[in-house]
């Protein structure tokens, strides 16, 4: 698999970096719980893009009583390295939890950490990562808002000495990204075409044929392109056979992507492609989304429509709190949860290693008996400048029906009377 994405990709990037140039803003989505929107909005108050770092999760960090610190001259000052950690929002409940995870695993280790979100904004994320080389950082770990936005702040870096990890998404055009730590995007969508094609039994019923639709996500981040081709390398053949039809003709990943994974888009162009393709003599039976929050939009729209009175499979990408609640009153059928913890733990520990000067490969792997499954890449993902020595974890699949064992009983979530579920930190 590994062989064939990377030679998909160093054919596509010239498209993709055309796309992105064209296109790409996007970063964070709508997240509708109320906790996770008045923090967001509470980060926006305490910083404004371009000024100086000094959000709660740095003060926090320095000096636990929420007065102002200068990170760099305290780490100094104490021999403690400093972590620059930048994160593209709040917004989006995923980046909330992994911008507290990779903190928490930071500091419990020894080091100073500095940690922004950037609302969203590129021109923020690009003064906060100038602002963390300014103040001294040691090691700089970016999941980008904006694939390609960074090469003149990581070139900066490596003028200073400062190795970068790609977090998540992997940074673009730039031979100076060390390392990317994600899980494996490709698979991601595999396992949503793979579940569609099973929930439909595509490959044992010859005689019935289903629609299908698909909702992609933003063409400024990379990991998308990759969720697409792995659901399509799973559903495609059945495209093409005829026994998936896409009403509304938009089959592309451009046709069908989202500006920022919103899920307001989302839930706009799924109304329209209901209303203009769908009845109750043509039914929707799938629709392939590439992660929860246009999953969200997507369910929204279905649920709003009168002509759509059965039950639509519906895929999903990162376990949020509100799309989990969906599946259990079935308006969502699966999700691939990652576990952030696990992508968390693996960055801590290839950034140790850099921290002492080391340069980790698949003996990373090798000496740190983990307890989750992650594999070394050197192949897959190349930047449009460099292949990207890459750590990549396992998703896997939660439905209804798994849900309380692999999520509830394992700690990641619990759930109150009302039936919502909330991330365990």
């Amino acid at each position: 698999m590994e062989g064939i994405i990377s030679m998909r990709y160093k054919i596509a990037w010239g498209i993709v970096f055309a796309a992105i140039i064209l296109g790409g803003c996007g970063g964070g989505t709508d997240f509708t719980a109320q906790k996770e929107q008045t923090d967001a909005e509470q980060e926006q108050a305490i910083r404004k893009p371009g000024q100086e770092l000094e959000t709660k999760d740095t003060v926090a960090s320095e000096s636990g009583a929420g007065g102002d610190v200068n990170v760099a001259e305290s780490s100094k000052e104490d021999g403690h390295k400093t972590v620059g950690i930048s994160m593209p929002s709040q917004i989006l409940q995923r980046w909330n939890n992994d911008g507290h995870f990779l903190q928490k695993h930071f500091e419990e280790a020894g080091y100073t950490v500095i940690l922004s979100y950037a609302n969203d904004l590129i021109d923020g994320q690009m003064d906060d990562v100038e602002s963390m080389i300014e103040q001294g950082a040691d090691l700089l770990i970016i999941a980008p808002i904006d694939a390609s936005s960074l090469t003149k702040q990581i070139e900066e870096a490596e003028k200073e000495g400062i190795p970068v990890i790609s977090y998540d998404r992997l940074m673009l055009n730039s031979p100076y990204v060390d390392y990317y730590v994600s899980f494996d995007n490709y698979q991601v969508g595999v396992m949503q075409g793979e579940y569609i094609r099973d929930a439909l039994d595509l490959e044992e019923d010859d005689r019935k044929k289903y629609n299908i639709e698909f909702v992609s996500g933003d063409i400024a981040d990379n990991n998308a392109y990759f969720y697409y081709d792995g659901a399509m390398s799973v559903l495609d053949p059945y495209l093409q056979s005829g026994k998936l039809t896409i009403r509304s003709r938009q089959k592309s990943f451009f046709d069908t992507s989202i500006s920022s994974w919103s899920t307001a888009l989302s839930r706009e162009r799924f109304e329209g492609i209901l209303n203009s393709y769908y009845s109750k003599e043509n039914p929707l039976h799938a629709v392939c989304c590439a992660n929860d929050s246009t999953a969200l939009g997507v369910s929204q729209a279905i649920a709003n429509n009168s002509v759509m009175k059965r039950e639509v499979i519906v895929t999903g990408q990162d376990g949020d709190s509100v799309n989990l609640k969906n599946i259990m009153e079935g308006r969502q059928s699966m999700t691939v949860f990652k576990v952030i913890s696990n992508e968390s733990q693996v960055t801590l520990e290839l950034g140790i290693q850099i921290l002492n000067g080391k340069r980790p490969a698949e003996d990373l792997i090798e000496n740190a008996n983990w307890g989750f499954e992650c594999i070394y890449d050197t192949e897959s993902y190349d930047n449009g400048q460099k292949v990207v020595p890459s750590y990549l974890l396992e998703p896997f699949v939660v439905t209804k029906q798994n849900l309380q064992a692999e999520l509830l009983d394992t700690g990641y979530y619990s759930v109150d009377k009302k039936g919502n579920f909330h991330a365990e930190n």
